[in-house]
């Protein structure tokens, strides 16, 4: 296996720079894994792809404003991203800036201060700030949007799914930004069932594998749960013959990882809840435990997530249906048009 497998030619162009309007009239394609069909539809066609019973499992985090302008002791710009909060007051981030190492001080707004405490990976800081930084992102944060967008998004909420609730993510679990309220009824009224996880996204997510073997790659850590009451859910959806399907990368990595996690006495439960961090990496050859089926967006080349998504459906079939949708014009990455695997 090789990253280079992973690989496909993306003209800028394809990259979806907006969203469209209204969230479900995206595009999908549907991709049976089994024979290698593809249709192409629209998304808020999808439930006619999903049966009563099923489950539908999607990361209600919520992107903050965690983009900060700061000045130096110099007085020059600095900018603090943050990733993940480690305490009240101290959280790893990405800093820019040049000479920011450890015990350097920022000033940003409202007096509010900050102390670089270690450097750690690359561009990783952790920082210590003088008060909770929350108290300050609605007023002097900004949306921290991917590094492959480059127009202004006039409604910070369009880069929120419609069900976000816990804060905590610097990227939006972007699979879920297809579904409206109405859209969300309608399956409901079908017998489609939801249920809610949480995975707090970090900027990794974005990031190519650099190693010609990605078995070799480091892959990124992020903070998930899923409670008891959702686990007793998926399995009761599972026992009556519905499918649990994830929505998104990010709720399949929750699920997966509690999947790993259920006692190997345990022969009658798909899952058991689960809560903490979680390194888990999907690559080809991995053995789904959780999951049925997937609503996603059409991925990085060589990124983790289209070798997440090639360990489902089978790599060949995922590239052939990528040149697809760039033959077919589908829009890329976060903004742009989803993928119903089954």
């Amino acid at each position: 296996m090789k990253t280079s497998d992973f690989d496909y030619a993306l003209p800028e162009s394809f990259i979806a720079q907006t969203p469209v309007e209204p969230r479900d009239s995206s595009r999908l394609m549907v991709l049976n894994r089994t024979t290698g069909q593809l249709e192409h539809r629209i998304f808020r066609e999808i439930g006619e792809y999903l049966n009563p019973g099923d489950l539908l499992v999607v990361n209600q985090t919520r992107v903050i404003p965690a983009r900060l302008s700061a000045r130096k002791e110099t007085g020059g710009k600095a900018e603090i991203l943050l990733l993940r909060r480690e305490s009240e007051t101290v959280w790893e981030c990405l800093v820019g800036g040049k000479g920011l190492g450890e015990g350097k001080r920022l000033r940003l707004e409202d007096g509010l201060e900050a102390e670089i405490v270690s450097s750690l990976e690359g561009s990783r800081r952790r920082v210590q700030f003088t008060e909770p930084v929350e108290n300050h992102l609605q007023k002097d944060g900004q949306m921290p949007l991917p590094p492959y967008i480059h127009e202004k998004l006039s409604d910070p909420e369009r880069y929120q799914t419609v069900y976000a609730k816990t804060p905590g993510s610097a990227a939006a679990p972007t699979a879920g930004l297809h579904f409206t309220p109405r859209l969300m009824d309608e399956l409901r009224a079908k017998g489609v069932q939801f249920a809610e996880v949480t995975l707090h996204v970090g900027l990794d997510t974005f990031a190519p594998v650099t190693e010609d073997d990605p078995r070799l790659h480091k892959i990124h850590t992020e903070w998930c749960e899923l409670t008891p009451a959702v686990a007793e859910k998926i399995n009761a959806a599972r026992a009556a013959g519905g499918r649990v399907i994830g929505v998104g990368t990010t709720s399949v990595r929750t699920l997966e990882s509690a999947a790993q996690n259920l006692p190997v006495t345990d022969h009658l439960s798909l899952i058991t809840a689960f809560s903490g961090p979680t390194s888990i990496y999907i690559l080809p050859g991995y053995q789904f435990r959780a999951v049925d089926a997937i609503i996603t967006n059409f991925h990085l080349p060589k990124s983790t997530l289209i070798m997440m998504i090639s360990a489902f459906a089978g790599r060949e079939t995922v590239l052939h249906a990528y040149e697809t949708a760039k033959r077919e014009g589908y829009r890329f990455f976060s903004f742009g048009d989803a993928m119903f695997i089954s």
